[in-house]
């Protein structure tokens, strides 16, 4: 069977041009970029080059602003720890402003500095999953240290307003982080228009490796290092580099800036359509982000009547891989925080699903999904005692 996955903000496959670059440095040209020989100066070339596709596909004014790091979740821990740490020893300031709706990434570091003398305020969102900027303006204190709000969610696909949300910070003097970890690829990402302070982003989310991210750090800006040891990376982030994979998530920036344009329109296109044909067949479904404030390729629907989990299963035995949400929480009984967050009832919160499309997807593809997905989904209302008692009432067939 031919399966079709629709889970590429779970994961991406490593692009064939990737691996390519990355496989002379897994083999031959195995320096350690700290060394001064000829292996070293090779490793030490390479990990330049990926640093400079890095800072071109963000619009970083210099290479030197990027650091590798292990995750994305490192560079967002790296990102808010760094400046607590800073800002603890300077005594100026205990307070950190985030959204209700952060990867765990970044709430359960925040939980972790609440722990430590830590004052954290958790903006609400709206239905949609969009924080409002009144919002913010009420929570920003003179002990504000960090904002630190996604650029784009990784369940809904909800784009939140992170250049209107610098402007405030500005005004406060706040460094501003976000983690763009499902955005850079997706959405022209430039940390100039932003107006950000740091910025967090992952390989393997853009057909790179896994075990490889970076955080954009603004010249100026000051961080406690998370890790502790040698000099590498500027005396910013301690440990040997893991050069093929710094080699690899290079090469997929330089993919993702060179292909974006067309890579978007081939999701929305593609995204529409799947909407389109899932309203058409289905009832009682609702989509949780709105499309024009959503990434293209993102698709997050709350089916009533359905336990999503079931519904994941079926597909898959149908050849359709998707997902309930992150891929970071799987096996977890507990409801989504962020469609919780949203306001959705834990009922139709638990028949959640996220599809979420990538480059290779086609519409033949999208075809056999939409004419798929109703079938599940009837057959699986048929045995629901709830689903036919509403029925009964509204006249449902």
């Amino acid at each position: 069977m031919k399966r079709i996955y629709l889970d590429h903000n779970a994961t991406t496959p490593v692009h064939p041009e990737v691996l390519e670059a990355m496989l002379p440095f897994m083999i031959d040209q195995f320096g350690n970029g700290s060394s001064i020989h000829t292996y070293g100066r090779e490793a030490r070339s390479a990990i330049d080059d990926a640093r400079e596709q890095v800072a071109a596909l963000i619009n970083a004014k210099s290479p030197s602003e990027i650091v590798f790091t292990g995750t994305g979740t490192e560079a967002d821990n790296y990102a808010i720890k760094g400046i607590a740490e800073l800002q603890h020893s300077r005594n100026s300031g205990n307070h950190v402003i985030t959204s209700s709706i952060e990867h765990h990434a970044v709430l359960h570091t925040c939980h972790h500095l609440e722990k430590h003398g830590f004052e954290v305020t958790y903006l609400p969102v709206d239905r949609y999953g969009l924080i409002q900027l009144d919002d913010l303006r009420e929570a920003v204190r003179d002990t504000t240290i960090l904002i630190s709000i996604m650029h784009a969610n990784n369940e809904t696909g909800a784009i939140e307003p992170i250049g209107e949300i610098c402007e405030v910070a500005q005004q406060h003097g706040s460094p501003v982080h976000t983690d763009a970890v499902q955005s850079v690829g997706k959405l022209p990402v430039d940390v100039q228009a932003l107006g950000v302070s740091m910025l967090s982003l992952s390989a393997h989310k853009i057909y790179g490796p896994k075990g490889i991210g970076a955080l954009y750090i603004r010249r100026g800006t000051r961080l406690e290092n998370l890790l502790h040891g040698g000099s590498h990376e500027r005396n910013r982030r301690a440990g040997s580099e893991n050069v093929p994979a710094i080699v690899g998530l290079g090469a997929a920036a330089a993919l993702a800036q060179k292909d974006r344009e067309t890579s978007v329109e081939h999701l929305a296109h593609l995204t529409n359509k799947l909407r389109k044909g899932l309203h058409k067949h289905i009832d009682r479904i609702h989509e949780n982000s709105k499309p024009e404030h959503s990434l293209p390729g993102t698709l997050n629907i709350s089916f009533e009547y359905i336990e999503g989990e079931s519904l994941i299963l079926r597909l898959d035995m149908e050849g359709i891989c998707v997902s309930t949400g992150s891929a970071c929480t799987s096996g977890s009984m507990e409801p989504s925080h962020v469609l919780a967050a949203l306001g959705l009832p834990p009922q139709l919160a638990q028949g959640t699903v996220r599809f979420s499309l990538g480059k290779d997807n086609t519409e033949a593809e999208i075809n056999e999904v939409i004419e798929k997905v109703p079938k599940v989904v009837e057959q699986m209302r048929a045995m629901s005692p709830a689903y036919k008692r509403s029925s009964k009432h509204v006249g449902v067939k």
